[in-house]
């Protein structure tokens, strides 16, 4: 989406910092791998398990971390806790944290450009990525996914959601404001036939440079709804004035948004235990609730999946 295609931007957001980020979830010490017995997040404390710790590669247990590359910022998926400092949060992070913890090793953040991602881990700079990063067969031919969420475009609405939209065909009609130049553009556009064809009115697609002047034109009434991606509009619905001003439609059909594609933590070919690992350790966290939780925390819970799969994309979106 930026963007994901959808989930993840087709072209890289700018990085804002290229300081080196090596921040441990919080202190303590474990002789074996550097991290405490267990940390605590999103309000979980997160045990360590020592027989997926023992499924790790020689060269992750000896160094007592995974190296992890991250497009800063990207909310709720990566962010910093504040404006020119170099420390991290958001969902990306949480969840590296947490993995971390399960394996008993280090999730060790650094910022880099995202377009330069994948050639870093093909160069051994780095040996996973947590980017929002779509898993798709082109990036599977150097990198193998482990996937932790499903997210499409979504469409927000005034709280109370005024209109009672629940679906794009209820967009049919009516104003709606989108980002110029997007898949959400491309995605009214090509729901116009479905418009036609109910014997509804066009949706009036209203067209801005930026998601935000789209939520500006949303606050002042002058569209009835915005569509953007899923986990922005997420994040959007439960940071903006305390979550009082939007929320999101949430589409039975389509509960990680429209045109859903997978996203995935890459992890290096030449570390074909660490993916492992991380797949085993992921499915923990999701059977223990500690998944769901993060996600929750960034108002995205509907993008989460309940198995992590491996290179789960079956088409070249």
């Amino acid at each position: 989406m930026k963007y994901i295609c959808l989930p993840r931007r087709a072209t890289a957001a700018a990085l804002t910092a290229a300081a080196l980020v090596t921040l441990s979830a919080c202190g303590g010490d474990d002789t074996a791998a550097g991290m405490p017995a267990d940390t605590e997040v999103a309000g979980v404390d997160i045990e360590k398990d020592p027989e997926l710790y023992d499924t790790l590669p020689d060269t992750v247990k000896k160094s007592g971390t995974v190296r992890v590359a991250t497009d800063v910022p990207y909310p709720p998926f990566e962010m910093f806790v504040k404006e020119g400092e170099s420390e991290l949060t958001g969902l990306d992070y949480d969840l590296g944290q947490a993995l971390g913890a399960r394996l008993g090793v280090e999730f060790v953040f650094t910022p880099q450009k995202f377009d330069g991602i994948v050639p870093a881990i093909q160069a051994g700079k780095f040996d996973a990525a947590m980017s929002a990063m779509t898993d798709n067969k082109e990036r599977q031919k150097v990198v193998d996914f482990v996937d932790y969420s499903v997210s499409g475009s979504g469409i927000m609405v005034p709280r109370g959601n005024p209109e009672k939209i629940t679906t794009l065909d209820d967009l049919c009609g009516k104003k709606v404001g989108v980002q110029a130049a997007t898949n959400q553009l491309d995605l009214l556009k090509s729901h116009q036939g479905a418009c036609e064809k109910a014997g509804r009115d066009e949706i009036a697609i209203q067209t801005f440079p930026k998601d935000s002047d789209a939520q500006l034109a949303l606050r002042a009434k002058k569209v009835a709804a915005q569509v953007l991606t899923k986990p922005a509009a997420g994040w959007t619905a439960k940071t903006a004035d305390g979550g009082k001003a939007f929320e999101v439609v949430d589409d039975p059909a389509a509960t990680g948004g429209y045109n859903a594609s997978p996203n995935g933590i890459a992890v290096s070919k030449k570390l074909p235990g660490l993916t492992d690992a991380v797949q085993k350790a992921l499915q923990s966290l999701i059977d223990d609730g500690t998944a769901a939780k993060i996600f929750e925390k960034y108002g995205v819970a509907s993008i989460a999946v309940q198995e992590a799969t491996r290179n789960a994309a079956v088409d070249q979106r």
